[in-house]
C-alpha cells in the first residue's frame, strides 16, 4: 500500500484525533498551504473577511478567527465534512484561493480529526517545538540524477521526534530550476542552483540543491594556491565540477586593483612601470602600495559615508565636514572596526565636536536607529518584524521592537539652526547636542512597554539604566558576537569580488545562506584575527588567486554567477567613472562646493547646491550613475543599472563633452608628440594597455588622415571613454 494511503489510514484513525495539535498540526496544515501567507489569509486585512496571522504566529488569534468568526461557519462539530474550512480549501464550494488540497490528502485529513475531536485548543502538556532538521542541508546531482527526497524531522520539548515531512512547507529561493513536489521530492527543470526553504511552524532550514549537466569532474589539486581563500574556493568548485578561469593579465589586474582598492584609474607612467616590472612578487608590492595611498583612505572613507548616512540636508554642511573628515582619519589609520562601531554606537555630545555623533543626528527615530544598526553593522534586515515576525527567519515582532527599544531615549538639544525649509522638520543647519534621556520607553504593539534586547542574545538588565548604548556597543563588538565578523568580512569581499557569499550583503537569513560557508567561516576568522582591521583582509582576498582570475568564462563557468570561478564584471561607480574620464584627459574637476582638483571620490558629501540646482554637470553626472542621496543606511541606495541617460551622459553629456574640449587638456599636449607615442599613452591612461596593432593602425590612420587633428584626437578620445573596457571593471 502506497505511503500516502497508510498516512491518511493513521490520520483517519480514533487513537490520532486525540493527539491532533492546533499548533503542531493545524497551523502547520495551513501554512503548508498557504493559507496564512502574505498573499492570501495572512494579509494584514485578511481575505474575504477572514484573517490569519502571518506564517502563524499567533495561535491563540488563530484558534478564535477559525472557531468563532463568522458565527462559527467556518468549523461544524456536528458535521465536519460541511465545515467552510474544509470545503472551501479542498475546492468543494467556491473559493477565490482556489483548491488547496484534496479531500483524499493527509491535510483535510489532519483538518477534519481536528473538527472532529472538538476543535480543541492546545492544553500546557502539549509539547513545543524546538528543533527541525532535514537529511542534508546540500546537494549536489549529476545528469542522469535529476531528483532528491527531502525529509524533515522535528524535535518537541518532551525529547520526543517526529517525521513531519506531510506537514512542512516548501518555499523555492526562485522558479525554474526545480519543482518541488508534496512528499518533499525536488525534480530538476533545468540546470541550476535552487535553495529550498524547509518550513515547520516558527523553524526553517534552507537545502542547497545543485543539477549539474554530465560532466568531468576537474582535477583542481594541482593549481596553485596564494592562500586559503584559494583552497576553500577550489574545493567548492570542485564539488560543483567547475574549473576556474586562468589568471587575468597584468594590465586587467592593474587597474582592476586600482579601482578596488583606491577607487581610482592608474595613470599612464604608473601603467608603464608595473608592465615593465618583471618581478614575480609585483602584483602583491602593488596591493601594499595601494593601501598605503591616501586614495584608498578616501576609497572606503566614502563606503562608509554612504552608509552611515553622512549628508548634508540633515547634518548641515560643518556636520558633513567632520564627519567625513572622522571617517576617513579611522580608515586611514586602519582603525579597529570594532572600536570604529562602539565610537559610533555610543556617540553623545555635540555633532560639530563629537563627530560621529552626526550618525544619530541623521536617524532621529528609535526604529530606523534600530534597522540601521542591524543592517550596517550585523549584516541583519529586521524591518520586515516590526508589524508581524519574519517570514523568513528566525526574528519576532517582540525581538524587533524590544531591539528598538534599546535606541528609545536618544534625544536632541538645538543648540542653532537657521532652517531652509519651515516645512521640512529633517533639514536643519546648526550645531546639536545628541544625549540620553534619563526615561522614556516605547510602546509594545501588544500592550506595555517594549522591554530592551538585543537580537538573538542574552541581554542584561535595560530597563532603568540611561546609558544602554555602551552595553549594546559591548555584545556587538565582543569576540563571540556571531554577526558582526561575518557581515563586515563579506562586506569587504562582496565589494572586491562584485558578490557576497551571502548576497545582498546585508541580509543574512535562513532563507538566504552563504554559498560557500567554510569560505565566510574563513574570512571572518582571518577578519577577526587581524585584529578587526581592513587593511589586513583586503591584503588577504586582493593577494589570492581567486581574486586575480580572469573574466573570461570557460565551458564549465560561463553560468556560474556566485561561487567566484571567474572575475565578475559590472560598471565603474559613479564617482569612478567621472575620476577616470579626468584622469584619462589629464584635467582637474571643478565641483560645486569644493576646491578646483577636488576628485569626486574625494567629496564629503554631494552639496546641497548640487541637489537644488542640479550642481551644473558634475552634480547631474554622478546622479545618473547611481550615485546615492545618502537617505538609507543599505548599499542598496547606490545603482549601477545601466541605461538611455547614463549613454546620454557619455555620448553628448555636458561633462564628458566640455572636459574632451578644454584646451589645456591632455589631447592638447599630445597634438606636439609623434602620433604613435601620443595614441599609446591615450590608451594607458584609458584602459591600461597599449593599443593593438589593429587598433593603432586603423586609429592612426584615421588621425593622419584628418585636416584638423585636434578634432582628431577628441574623436579618438571619446571612442576609448564610450569603449566598455573603459567603462566596465573587469
Amino acid at each position: 500500500m502506497p505511503l500516502r494511503w497508510l498516512l491518511l489510514l493513521l490520520f483517519m484513525s480514533p487513537a490520532f484525533a486525540a493527539d491532533v495539535s492546533f499548533r503542531n498540526d493545524v497551523q502547520a496544515v495551513l501554512t503548508r498551504a498557504g493559507c496564512n501567507a502574505g498573499a492570501c489569509h495572512g494579509n494584514l486585512n485578511g481575505k474575504g473577511g477572514f484573517k490569519l496571522s502571518l506564517k502563524g504566529e499567533d495561535a491563540e488569534g488563530d484558534h478564535a478567527a477559525i472557531t468563532r468568526g463568522m458565527l462559527g461557519r467556518r468549523t461544524d462539530l456536528h458535521r465536519p465534512a460541511d465545515s467552510l474550512l474544509l470545503q472551501k480549501a479542498a475546492g468543494q464550494v467556491p473559493h477565490e484561493g482556489g483548491s488547496r488540497f484534496s479531500v483524499r490528502s493527509t491535510e483535510y485529513a489532519v483538518l477534519r480529526r481536528w473538527i472532529e475531536a472538538g476543535c480543541r485548543v492546545d492544553g500546557s502538556d502539549v509539547p513545543k517545538l524546538t528543533k527541525l532538521s532535514v537529511n542534508g542541508t546540500s546537494h549536489v546531482l549529476v545528469e542522469p540524477a535529476n531528483r532528491v527526497s527531502i525529509t524533515a524531522t522535528a524535535t518537541f520539548s518532551d525529547g520526543r521526534t517526529r517525521d513531519v515531512t506531510n506537514l512542512v512547507a516548501f518555499e523555492l529561493s526562485n522558479v525554474g530550476v526545480a519543482a518541488v513536489k508534496p512528499t518533499g521530492a525536488v525534480v530538476r527543470e533545468q540546470f541550476g542552483e535552487v535553495v529550498v526553504l524547509v518550513r515547520y511552524l516558527d523553524r526553517q532550514v534552507p537545502v542547497r540543491i545543485a543539477f549539474l549537466p554530465d560532466r568531468p569532474a576537474p582535477d583542481l589539486s594541482k593549481l596553485p594556491a596564494n592562500n586559503p581563500i584559494d583552497t576553500l574556493v577550489y574545493a567548492d568548485l570542485a564539488r560543483l565540477r567547475i574549473t576556474p578561469s586562468d589568471l587575468c593579465s597584468d594590465s586587467v589586474f592593474l587597474r582592476r586593483a586600482f579601482l578596488d582598492a583606491c577607487g581610482i584609474t592608474p595613470t599612464a607612467a604608473e601603467v608603464r612601470a608595473f608592465l615593465a616590472d618583471s618581478s614575480p612578487d609585483k602584483r602583491a608590492k602593488l596591493i601594499d602600495t595601494l593601501l598605503d595611498r591616501p586614495e584608498y583612505a578616501a576609497y572606503w572613507a566614502q563606503k562608509w559615508a554612504d552608509l552611515l548616512r553622512n549628508e548634508e540636508k540633515s547634518l548641515d554642511k560643518k556636520g558633513v565636514q567632520v564627519f567625513h573628515r572622522w571617517i576617513r582619519t579611522a580608515v586611514a589609520e586602519d582603525k579597529p572596526l570594532t572600536d570604529f562601531a562602539r565610537d559610533i554606537l555610543t556617540a553623545r555630545g555635540s555633532t560639530y565636536a563629537t563627530p560621529p555623533a552626526n550618525f544619530y543626528r541623521a536617524v532621529r527615530d528609535p526604529y530606523l536607529r534600530a534597522e540601521g544598526v542591524a543592517q550596517v553593522f550585523l549584516g541583519l534586515r529586521v524591518s520586515c518584524a516590526r508589524c508581524h515576525n519574519h517570514p523568513f527567519d528566525v526574528w519576532t515582532q517582540d525581538d524587533y521592537h524590544r531591539f528598538a527599544a534599546v535606541f528609545a531615549r536618544i534625544d536632541y538639544r538645538v543648540i542653532e539652526n537657521n532652517r531652509k525649509d519651515d516645512l521640512d522638520k529633517h533639514e536643519f543647519n546648526g550645531e546639536q547636542v545628541v544625549f540620553a534621556k534619563p526615561a522614556g520607553e516605547l510602546p509594545h504593539p501588544r500592550g506595555g512597554d517594549a522591554r530592551p534586547k538585543f537580537l538573538g542574545a542574552v541581554t542584561p538588565e535595560l530597563a532603568g539604566r540611561a546609558d544602554r548604548l555602551t552595553p549594546l556597543a559591548d555584545w556587538l563588538t565582543a569576540d563571540g558576537n556571531p554577526f558582526f565578523a561575518k557581515a563586515q568580512a563579506n562586506r569587504v569581499w562582496a565589494h572586491l569580488l562584485g558578490r557576497g557569499i551571502v548576497d545582498p550583503i546585508d541580509d543574512f537569513k535562513a532563507a538566504n545562506p552563504p554559498t560557500n560557508p567554510e569560505l565566510l567561516d574563513h574570512l571572518a576568522k582571518q577578519f577577526a584575527a587581524g585584529g578587526y582591521r581592513l587593511k589586513p583582509l583586503i591584503r588577504h582576498v586582493m593577494t589570492s588567486r581567486v581574486y586575480q582570475l580572469s573574466a573570461s568564462p570557460n565551458d564549465t563557468n560561463l553560468a556560474d554567477d556566485s561561487h567566484f570561478s571567474r572575475a565578475r564584471v559590472h560598471p565603474l561607480e559613479a564617482e569612478q567613472l567621472m575620476d577616470a574620464v579626468a584622469n584619462t584627459l589629464g584635467v582637474e574637476l571643478k565641483l560645486p562646493g569644493y576646491p578646483t582638483g577636488t576628485r569626486a571620490g574625494e567629496m564629503a558629501a554631494t552639496p546641497m547646491e548640487g541637489r537644488r540646482q542640479a550642481g551644473g554637470s558634475g552634480m547631474r553626472f554622478l546622479k545618473v550613475f547611481g550615485k546615492p542621496d545618502r537617505l538609507l543606511t543599505c548599499e542598496c541606495e547606490r545603482s549601477d543599472d545601466p541605461g538611455v541617460l547614463q549613454a546620454f551622459q557619455m555620448m553628448t553629456g555636458e561633462l564628458v563633452n566640455g572636459l574632451l574640449r578644454k584646451s589645456d587638456n591632455r589631447l592638447g599636449r599630445l597634438t606636439a608628440k609623434p602620433a604613435a607615442e601620443a595614441l599609446d599613452e591615450l590608451y594607458l591612461a584609458a584602459v591600461a594597455r597599449p593599443p593593438t596593432a589593429a587598433e593603432a593602425k586603423k586609429l592612426l590612420g584615421y588621425v593622419e588622415s584628418a585636416a584638423d587633428k585636434r578634432a582628431a584626437w577628441e574623436d579618438v578620445a571619446w571612442g576609448l571613454l564610450n569603449s566598455k573596457e573603459f567603462l566596465l571593471r573587469r
